[in-house]
């Protein structure tokens, strides 16, 4: 990739983390994401960002994925390891955002390899719709300023 399509792929990144929307499971409980939640998949995405200049890869955040799994969760029913995923992501970003102290009786501090590697598909899906929407959005931009462009250019024919 050449250094001009990585700036820009940097900067789209960097929008992107800022304005890309939160995915979510289809089933209308979008809305009953709190909005602690909402401020802190943006800050994940951002340090995600950081962290990916430094080497990483881009993928979803635990913030983005517990609210994936909450709406998941108001919409029907998951299997055991969903559920300890779910609840290893809740613990783990409510502790580290500072908000209400997982319950011991439910709190999960590890999952297995197995639900480890779901988690990361997960994270990698989340982040690829992510990205699509935002592709998508762009090339509707970019063809509604072309055809734009086109009437501008066009010159007058006949004036009635």
């Amino acid at each position: 990739m050449t250094t001009e399509r990585q700036i820009e792929k940097g900067i789209s990144d960097i929008v992107g983390a800022l304005t890309d929307p939160i995915i979510v499971f289809p089933g209308g409980w979008g809305d009953t994401i709190p909005d602690w939640l909402k401020n802190t998949i943006t800050l994940e995405r951002m340090l995600g960002n950081m962290s990916q200049t430094n080497g990483g890869d881009l993928t979803g955040t635990d913030a983005e994925v517990c609210a994936y799994l909450m709406t998941v969760s108001l919409t029907r029913s998951m299997d055991s390891d969903w559920t300890q995923i779910y609840m290893y992501v809740a613990g783990k970003t409510s502790k580290l955002w500072n908000k209400t102290e997982m319950p011991t009786d439910i709190a999960v501090d590890s999952i297995s390899d197995y639900q480890t590697g779901k988690l990361k598909s997960l994270k990698d899906w989340i982040y690829q719709q992510r990205v699509k929407v935002r592709l998508e959005k762009e090339k509707a931009e970019h063809r509604q300023s072309t055809e734009i462009q086109k009437e501008i250019e066009q010159p007058e024919l006949f004036v009635f």
